[in-house]
């Protein structure tokens, strides 16, 4: 095999320059896997978190009422049952499910969870995800006391949800991180420190964070309690690298160091010129600019914002600049994966393709001046995350603004736990962006817009938007609901508050002995819990 011939050379190399032992990617003995990340877990607060990062390791620690199995369905979790009505939903816990410290997991356990996710002295990111549940709207907006919100423990093992409006696809948000319990009196105990560090986590999935040298490594260790445990074959999974740079994740691959690692476009070329095999996923993410619209932001005028959409090309971006297999151009903030009426949502409701026109965009920001009385818009700010395929993307607006605009854009890179500090207070002009579904539903994207909601950073505030979103969320009859999302693309076209560059995907290389590794739109990726070490 190509691959092991060219690792073999290489360790070899290295043995003999280092004289040092190469630690293992993956150890068939002891069932344990290596891999990196990009970034230092910002929170494991479930109720504070927004990153993918965190997102992937509270995927492998916790688990909500349903999860999703091998093949991307809703199956049972902490709850072994569950029974839907149009009023709400009644779940049965299973009796053993059991915390990492040993104690049984309570329905009161997902009720303590919950409310506090709604309490506005939380300012929760995602506490618009839980809106239809009775009374969460209401509550968040400091109108009734959190007790209010529409889930009662009836007794350990039965958890009763009641839906402030029909919701079909409430069962589909249960595996999001939000809707996971939290131990009370550990919460009570941790403070402002819940999920801050391994010893501050407390966990019900099939891992548990033993270790966390903070900027440097993790490490994830089989939970013994897990209620599916003998299902789970891995002992260890070593976060053993926190690196940006796409290159030393690649060496550190070849090096037998990583058992898989994510590719960028320069490590696309170094990987096939060392005839490793490349695998692509379509990730299902969406990447875009957020313009900011509050009084202080040059980007509050739409004129300007046509003008940044008549100047950008999707495919060109896509091609040359981002130049990853499985990335694709994106012209609508609506996914081409996302289910319609009976197939998907962009045949059913197709968006032209954007046409680049710089003439057009030129006249937009002559006609700004004028009505601003000005001779030069102000200078833009870019916010951007510190990462080499950031510094690419940032660098390319930047250029591309000036060039056709004649617009100054300063770029501001931030590390991510910075950025998502600097996009929640507004300080920006230009975010670039990007947001994975939370969901298998359309509103997983549409939502993001709404007034109301906490991740509308860009704070875009249009009531006839927010009125279709509220159809989206209520409607019963699909044809009904996805006529609601076709005005929300057409608002969101014409009004530009956010601007889609690309759909997502990932090449990536995965150690041949690495089985049962599941990527997947939905939920933590890549999920390693029921993945193995083959001889």
């Amino acid at each position: 095999m190509v691959w092991k011939n060219v690792l073999r050379i290489f360790i070899a190399g290295m043995l003999v320059l280092s004289g040092n032992v190469i630690a293992d990617a993956v150890n068939f003995k002891d069932q344990t896997i290596t891999v990196a990340l990009t970034q230092e877990p910002p929170s494991l607060n479930t109720i504070r978190m927004t990153d993918l990062v965190s997102f992937f390791i509270i995927g492998h620690t916790n688990e909500g009422l349903l999860r999703y199995d091998r093949h991307g369905r809703l199956a049972p979790g902490v709850a072994e049952s569950w029974e839907t009505t149009p009023t709400g939903i009644l779940f049965k816990l299973r009796p053993d499910a059991r915390w990492s410290d040993g104690s049984p997991i309570n329905a009161d356990d997902f009720v303590f969870a919950w409310q506090r996710v709604n309490d506005p002295l939380e300012a929760a990111p995602f506490a618009a995800i839980m809106y239809p549940i009775k009374n969460a709207e209401q509550i968040q907006k400091g109108e009734l006391p959190p007790s209010a919100l529409g889930i009662k423990a009836i007794d350990n093992r039965t958890l009763q949800i009641d839906f402030e409006f029909p919701c079909g696809y409430c069962p589909g948000l249960m595996p999001h991180a939000t809707f996971f319990p939290i131990k009370r009196s550990f919460y009570e105990e941790a403070g402002k420190q819940y999920g801050a560090d391994a010893h501050r986590l407390l966990a019900n999935g099939p891992f548990q964070l033993t270790h966390w040298t903070h900027s440097a490594n993790l490490r994830l260790r089989k939970n013994p309690n897990y209620w599916d445990r003998n299902n789970i074959t891995l002992q260890e999974i070593n976060i053993g690298y926190i690196t940006e740079d796409n290159r030393t994740r690649l060496n550190l691959f070849v090096d037998n160091r990583i058992a898989l690692v994510r590719l960028g476009a320069e490590t696309v070329k170094d990987a096939s010129a060392l005839g490793l095999r490349l695998r692509t996923f379509q990730s299902g993410g969406l990447s875009y600019l957020r313009f900011n619209m509050i009084d202080s932001s040059i980007t509050r005028y739409k004129k300007l914002r046509q003008a940044i959409q008549s100047v950008f090309d999707p495919e060109t971006f896509v091609n040359r600049v981002i130049a990853i297999p499985g990335y694709q151009p994106a012209y609508s903030f609506f996914p081409s994966w996302l289910r319609g009426v009976q197939g998907k949502f962009a045949d059913e409701y197709p968006v032209p393709p954007n046409k680049v026109d710089i003439e057009h965009g030129r006249r937009l920001i002559r006609e700004l001046q004028q009505d601003l009385g000005v001779n030069t818009i102000p200078e833009v700010t870019l916010l951007s995350v510190a990462s080499p395929t950031g510094a690419k993307v940032a660098e390319f607006f930047q250029g591309l603004l000036h060039q056709t605009l004649g617009l100054r854009v300063k770029v501001d890179q931030q590390t991510l736990k910075q950025y998502l500090d600097k996009s929640r207070k507004g300080q920006f002009d230009i975010a670039v962006s990007s947001w994975y579904p939370d969901f298998d539903d359309i509103m997983t994207y549409a939502d993001l817009q709404a007034s109301w909601n906490h991740n509308n950073r860009g704070n875009y505030v249009n009531p006839e938007y927010d009125r279709h979103v509220r159809v989206l969320q209520g409607a019963s009859e699909t044809r009904q609901r996805m006529d609601a999302a076709a005005v929300l693309q057409d608002i969101l076209l014409q009004d530009v508050p956010v601007l889609p560059v690309a759909e997502t995907g990932s090449a990536y290389i995965q150690h041949p002995d690495l089985k049962g590794v599941v990527r997947r739109v939905i939920g933590q990726d890549p999920d390693y819990t029921y993945a193995r070490v083959v001889n």
